[in-house]
């Protein structure tokens, strides 16, 4: 049954990657169509932005409510309507107006999964979940792409997404005993850790020994993997004169690195623990921006996007597997949602950042921009882990002498 359980928390993913696909591949067919600028794109994915954010900080009340599996219903359900809503909008505003489930249902899916796989599996699931994540992130775009080459055009992709969406709500429907289950067998240790005490506030939670830095250090991952994705093409055709077409394949491989490299990641946890494959990830990431910084070649700087995202791959999955273990597990779900809304935060604001950097002075200032939030993230993981080491002994020094 936890098998069957785990396929259903996969898919989940792949369905968040499939959201996460659409909008980019069809906006320049919807923008035409709709009468909107090109640029206004942007004000859409704020809005979808917006919503995740909100959503990730209200996601441990709505746990404690609904439970994690009834809290995924609903918000995959959520994002089915404003998927169909999409569909059916025959202007931008209705547009903006639908972006706001579509954030929403989408932020609450990611936080409340991520908290609930750290709790209550190994830690090669989570690098597996994530790469569920890049799975549906590739197939959404063929998706989209498939409808608008038949009539149905780009609403047609968003109602394909959106009936995958509803077939996933009800098999989630359909497994909650199993979620009540498996809830049953685990977390019956985060009550009685509880002993009846209130929760810690959200601010009481910040200021633990490394919660903010450990937020912070997800903002800055986030950041990376963001600008990466969003100017690696421009960075190539503007920087170093590859073709456009060209360019896009390349930019495919730093995607493709991360899928790979946390599906071998889930393998590396079995001989790794989660630090061992942090400094692993960091270190690939350092190699894969030199190359970046140091190429001429188009071969050369496809390796170095390729070593970027299998650097990037264990990173995110282990920054959250490792929560639970650094701050209780009592407390997993609240910084959960602390910690996804900072990663929205970098998701957010780097692109428009590194953007104005490239127009204003150069687009081979890129690597440089990520090798910065490389070291700063690389800093502030060391600083989490010592804070929390010193507070550790602290605690047994107190022990002892009582």
């Amino acid at each position: 049954m936890t098998a069957l359980l785990l396929v259903i928390i996969y898919l989940a993913f792949v369905s968040l990657g499939l959201l996460d696909g659409l909008l980019g591949s069809a906006w320049p067919t919807m923008h035409a169509s709709l009468g909107a600028a090109v640029s206004a794109a942007g004000t859409i994915s704020l809005v979808i932005c917006l919503g995740t954010i909100v959503s990730s900080l209200m996601t441990d009340r709505l746990v404690r409510r609904l439970g994690a599996g009834g809290l995924t219903a609903c918000s995959v359900g959520l994002t089915a309507i404003a998927l169909f809503g999409f569909s059916a909008s025959g202007s931008f505003w209705q547009l903006v107006l639908w972006a706001v489930p579509y954030g929403l249902g989408a932020g609450a899916v990611d936080a409340s999964l991520n908290a609930y796989v750290a709790t209550h599996f190994a830690p090669r699931h989570m690098n597996w979940l994530h790469s569920c994540w890049g799975i549906g992130a590739a197939v959404g775009p063929m998706v989209m792409s498939w409808q608008m080459a038949t009539p149905a055009g780009w609403q047609g992709g968003y109602r394909v997404v959106g009936l995958i969406q509803v077939a996933l709500t009800a098999a989630i429907l359909v497994s909650l005993p199993l979620w009540h289950e498996r809830r049953g067998t685990h977390t019956d240790e985060s009550h009685a850790e509880a002993g009846g005490e209130e929760r810690p506030s959200k601010l009481q939670l910040a200021r633990r020994p490394g919660v903010i830095q450990a937020m912070l250090g997800f903002l800055c991952y986030c950041s990376i993997e963001s600008t990466c994705g969003l100017w690696s093409s421009t960075f190539l055709v503007m920087g170093h004169g590859v073709p456009t077409q060209t360019a896009a394949l390349l930019v495919s491989l730093f995607y493709g690195g991360i899928t790979v490299g946390r599906l071998l990641s889930g393998v590396l946890t079995l001989r790794l623990d989660g630090q061992q494959l942090l400094r692993v990830g960091e270190a690939t990431m350092a190699l894969g921006i030199a190359v970046l910084l140091l190429g001429r070649s188009t071969v050369v700087l496809g390796a170095g996007l390729t070593l970027l995202g299998l650097g990037c791959a264990p990173i995110y999955p282990q920054m959250i597997q490792l929560t639970p273990s650094r701050f209780g597990s009592r407390n997993a779900q609240s910084l959960m949602g602390l910690q996804m809304a900072c990663a929205y935060v970098g998701s957010m604001v780097a692109p428009p950042l590194m953007g104005a950097i490239i127009e204003r002075v150069s687009p081979l200032l890129m690597p440089v921009v990520e090798a910065a939030l490389l070291a700063l993230m690389t800093a502030l993981i060391t600083a989490c882990d010592r804070r929390i080491s010193q507070a550790s002994a602290r605690r047994a020094q107190e022990a002892g002498r009582g």
